[in-house]
């Protein structure tokens, strides 16, 4: 069966996340898995343990019908690649599954700079979350080729081939943002309507994000 896949630091998982998550099942009818990011070489660290990271996506998600969560980037020691990642799935599921990669605009904007990226679409197809007004034009020039080469505007088309292909799903604005929710919680603001009750209470709970001082 075709399978999702959308990795993250999720420091913390926001509602936002669950939005992408819940569009790509529901577009594409495939299981999400969510990918808590172990060590990424790209982007600064996380800010809480994996642990944590961990038990507040298991929060978040208890109730999401077809929404998973694979800890495999979090348990691999050393760096953690998308490309290792992907490969290793391509192996358990066999070359024809659907592999779909969810990434975000700025995500796939940077994708130059991944280790071995251009492997990547050969791996799986590419779904680009867009924000309302953003669209992928200013993109470096190997990127603006590999989309032309690669697009789709057909959800059936990315289910029914392993990889190669990039559809671009516009998604409704969420001002949800990790950042943002750790400057709130610093604040001593409210997280209502940014992160699931349950993963709030994880927060607070534990004092995370400096939310017991």
């Amino acid at each position: 069966a075709p399978l999702a896949i959308y990795g993250g630091a999720f420091d913390p998982i926001h509602l936002g996340h669950l939005a992408l998550a819940r569009a790509v099942r529901d577009v594409f009818d495939v299981q999400v898995h969510l990918l808590p990011t172990g060590d990424p070489r790209h982007r600064d660290p996380a800010r809480t343990t994996a642990q944590h990271r961990l038990a507040m996506l298991e929060a978040a998600t208890e109730h999401e019908p077809r929404i998973a969560i694979d800890t495999r980037e979090i348990e691999r020691d050393g760096p953690s690649y998308t490309v290792d990642t992907l490969t290793e799935l391509r192996a358990e599921r066999g070359l024809e599954c659907p592999l779909l990669l969810t990434l975000g605009a700025d995500a796939f904007a940077g994708l130059a700079i991944w280790h071995r990226w251009r492997e990547l679409i050969g791996l799986a197809h590419f779904i680009i979350a867009l924000r309302p007004g953003f669209a992928l034009g200013d993109v470096k020039p190997e990127l603006a080729q590999l989309l032309a080469q690669r697009r789709s505007e057909h959800p059936a088309e990315l289910r029914h081939a392993p990889a190669g292909r990039i559809f671009e799903l516009p998604m409704l604005p969420h001002p949800q943002s990790s950042s943002e929710i750790r400057r709130r919680i610093a604040a001593g603001l409210s997280l209502e309507g940014w992160v699931a009750p349950a993963v709030e209470r994880h927060i607070r709970t534990h004092g995370l994000y400096g939310s017991g001082i």
